[in-house]
């Protein structure tokens, strides 16, 4: 049937996927690192996905395409992996020194790549965001730095995206009040705080950073604020 569906123009597109963490029915996914209409049939033609694009990259055409299934969009939400679904969720209490202490994670999904833009527990909340290679370096990690945080971990040197377009998106959308990151020595690890530097300062909003690099042994090696 003729009816209007999106298009994505994939030398435009940057790889961020805030389009397919947009696209609720699934009809966009991130294939060799560019977004793709994966489903005609997924697609309702509304276009959510637009607004959140920084490159202009998608835009809507009419053509021949599959009618939308919203039978088969509910049924593929319904059988959705749930490690993918947002939830939040009350950590326990630290324990004493002598006791174990339970995870501080206060929220699910933890990476950035799969959290949504806007979620309850964004608002109002102290954010961290954390390479990861630095929860498994700092023996301490819950209790010194996730306990009353919500967490967020990435590896600028394995994803293959650029963390700036989403995190500034999440910074606009919610009301953060402030922003540690974590980060190893390493060179690389250095693009993590570029990316939440960037993102403050594109998104406008006065959130206060504090930036502490940890040695390869895991010990705090300097501590900055922003």
């Amino acid at each position: 049937m003729l009816r209007t569906i999106i298009r994505i123009d994939e030398d435009r597109c940057n790889g961020c996927g805030l389009c397919a963490a947009a696209c609720h029915e699934g009809a966009i996914a991130m294939v060799n690192g560019k977004a793709k209409l994966i489903r005609d049939d997924y697609c309702d033609g509304l276009g959510n996905c637009l607004p959140v694009c920084p490159t202009g990259a998608i835009s809507f055409e009419e053509r021949e395409a599959l009618p939308y299934d919203e039978a088969a969009v509910k049924a593929r939400q319904a059988a959705a992996c749930p490690g993918s679904q947002s939830k939040s969720f009350s950590p326990a209490p630290a324990a004493s020194l002598e006791g174990e202490l339970p995870s501080q994670l206060a929220q699910w999904p933890v990476q950035i790549r799969l959290a949504p833009l806007q979620a309850p527990y964004f608002q109002g909340a102290h954010l961290l965001i954390a390479s990861d290679c630095s929860a498994f370096a700092h023996g301490d990690f819950h209790r010194r730095f996730m306990q009353g945080k919500v967490t967020l971990i990435g590896c600028p040197k394995l994803d293959p995206v650029d963390y700036r377009e989403k995190l500034t998106a999440i910074f606009d959308q919610n009301d953060i009040q402030s922003l540690t990151v974590t980060r190893m020595e390493v060179p690389c690890c250095g693009g993590l705080s570029a990316a939440v530097l960037d993102a403050v300062s594109q998104s406008k909003k006065q959130i206060p950073v504090t930036i502490v690099t940890l040695s390869i042994k895991g010990e705090v090696l300097k501590e900055e604020t922003f």
